[in-house]
């Protein structure tokens, strides 16, 4: 079966193809060039909805399964930013690196080394059988000092609960069983796989 992902993120795209090896993973990109998707959404599961709707409409495929996946880092001692904005932090069209940097030095300036912290994944699907929406969550801390060069986005920051290293530092295989993004896409296998019942 094959599964479109609404997603241009590179990172994303390999952690998610790796989580779903049994289906056949493909970007949206590699199929249509639809430009930039505004995603306007207060929340994270209505980003999520509006690329995989956006998607599947212009694949104009009945048999198209498009998955999409908006996820983001919410840091308490900044009332919950930078959240659904977490990808353009640094401003529109800002590097990993550069929304990383903003982040610390929002840290710096409120005079902290480190804060509790939380990412978020909201996984979309859109396909001929409905829309649907799950959830995955990790909590941890957000410091001061990137530590390792693994990962992507903010993980080099992130430590998540019950570890002393960061995302960055942290064998792929241990952030595969731990993530936000794990958690969402195990909820939505449970949801690919009734579809895929339902086609059979």
């Amino acid at each position: 079966m094959k599964l479109v992902l609404a997603t241009s993120n590179r990172g994303k795209i390999r952690e998610i193809k790796a989580l779903c090896d049994t289906f056949e993973v493909v970007a949206y990109s590699d199929l249509i060039d639809l430009g930039e998707i505004v995603e306007d959404g207060t929340t994270f599961a209505q980003n999520a909805m509006i690329k995989a709707r956006t998607v599947y409409d212009a694949l104009n495929d009945p048999e198209a399964i498009v998955l999409s996946d908006d996820s983001g880092i919410s840091v308490e001692a900044l009332e919950g930013a930078p959240g659904i904005y977490s990808a353009r932090f640094a401003g529109k069209g800002a590097t990993d690196k550069e929304n990383l940097n903003k982040l610390v030095d929002a840290l710096k300036a409120k005079g902290l080394s480190s804060s509790p912290a939380y990412y978020t994944a909201a996984i979309g699907i859109v396909c001929r059988e409905g829309e649907y929406t799950v959830h995955g969550w990790m909590h941890g801390d957000v410091i001061d000092i990137p530590r390792g060069d693994g990962g992507f986005g903010y993980d080099p920051i992130f430590i998540p609960q019950g570890y002393d290293k960061t995302l960055g530092e942290l064998d792929p295989e241990i952030k595969q069983t731990i993530s936000h993004r794990s958690k969402a896409l195990a909820l939505a296998k449970v949801v690919l796989g009734t579809i895929q019942k339902a086609r059979h």
